[in-house]
């Protein structure tokens, strides 16, 4: 629970509405990666978006 408090409030929101379950670690180093080339907020969002529909719609299949 540490980890997922320690997380940035827009991703902690993102995680809480997620349809996977992602992990509080893997989803710091996406958002850290991300912010270190210069993504914002949205951007990082947006592309945590698209891996989740990603791997949803190979499920599906």
């Amino acid at each position: 629970m540490q980890a997922y408090d320690a997380l940035p409030r827009p991703l902690r929101l993102w995680l809480a509405q997620a349809a996977l379950p992602w992990s509080p670690v893997s989803c710091r180093r996406i958002w850290a990666r991300a912010r270190a080339e210069g993504a914002s907020h949205d951007d990082i969002l947006d592309r945590l978006d698209r891996a989740e529909q990603m791997t949803l719609s190979r499920d599906r299949l």
